[in-house]
């Protein structure tokens, strides 16, 4: 299952359901998977609410599967699928994940900084399902929506600083051929 867009929460769990009896690998980079001796740690739901710089409201909820692997720890084979679906099965009764919600995977070790990745693709290998993990790219909303993020034509108006104070002019009144004085008007 190749995957050019974020795959939701109901596809992910859907796709592990067909494949209980099978090992979970997690690639997260070519040819680096994580360590079989890996642990879900836990599993979050994260509504995002932002405002994008066209200035539209966006909602979305991402389901964010943490894997971390212990140091020392020495294991030949990774978890089953099953004993995946058992930990979900747990979070599940306590908080009842968005079906909807964008799947991410977050990962690190010493030689990788901790992501949060998407699944790319999800691969039957034998006994193994393993889930290719690639990383989320900045994207502009606005222009997504056939927009315009506040640019111009040559796209130099977007993030400008706030426009510049105009320069007030100092005159100095010690100076002048008339005094100030109480009453004069000229203070």
């Amino acid at each position: 299952m190749n995957k050019t867009e974020a795959i939701n929460w109901k596809t992910f769990k859907e796709t592990l359901l067909q494949h209980p009896d099978l090992e979970l690998q997690f690639q997260y980079a070519e040819g680096k998977l994580v360590d079989a001796a890996y642990h879900i740690t836990e599993i979050k739901q994260a509504p995002i609410t932002s405002v994008d710089c066209g200035g539209v409201m966006n909602n979305w909820t991402e389901i964010i599967m943490q894997l971390w692997v212990p140091e020392n720890e020495q294991q030949e084979r990774s978890m089953t699928v099953s004993k995946a679906l058992s930990i979900v099965d747990i979070v599940e009764k306590m908080l009842p994940l968005d079906p909807n919600g964008t799947v991410k995977i977050e990962f690190g070790n010493s030689e990788f900084d901790t992501r949060q990745m998407f699944p790319n693709s999800i691969d039957v290998n034998g006994d193994q399902l393993t889930i290719d993990l690639r990383p989320d790219a900045v994207q502009c909303k606005a222009i997504t929506r056939g927009g315009s993020c506040g640019t111009d034509e040559k796209g130099e108006e977007c993030c400008t600083p706030a426009a510049e104070k105009p320069v007030v002019q100092l005159v100095n009144l010690a100076s002048s051929s008339s005094t100030c004085t109480p009453g004069g008007g000229c203070c």
